[in-house]
């Protein structure tokens, strides 16, 4: 994977995260695609139809939140992105902060088969700045 591949795969996340079209959301992974929402999770959803059943039946409300995210470091098939995830209230004004670690693992295709999401959320005494 290619610093470029791995960015149009997050911004393709991102897009798929906003709209919740379920072609979208399974393009990004493969088949038999792993997925943990937190590094001790200790069953995984697997495969690309749980990943998007999950997605879907789990949806945030539209324009409640925004999010970007980089690649930080690519080895072979291997990356490691990071980010931040932004929660807005109802007025736009900003609700909370998640700053994200994603491990990633892609398969030959350009889809991921390997996804664990470490995630910190910013203290409340600090949103005010944020």
């Amino acid at each position: 994977m290619t610093r470029d591949e791995v960015q149009r795969w997050l911004d393709r996340y991102v897009e798929a995260w906003r709209t919740y079209d379920p072609a979208l959301i399974g393009d990004l992974f493969s088949a038999d695609a792993t997925y943990c929402y937190h590094p001790y999770d200790e069953t995984p959803l697997v495969g690309r139809d749980a990943i998007v059943a999950d997605w879907v039946a789990n949806p945030d409300a539209p324009s409640s939140w925004d999010a970007h995210y980089e690649p930080y470091a690519i080895d072979g098939d291997r990356v490691v992105a990071t980010g931040e995830s932004r929660y807005l209230k109802p007025d736009g004004s900003l609700r909370t902060v998640f700053f994200n670690v994603w491990t990633l693992r892609f398969d030959d295709e350009g889809r991921c088969r390997e996804y664990v999401e470490w995630y910190m959320e910013l203290p409340k005494a600090r949103r005010g700045s944020a």
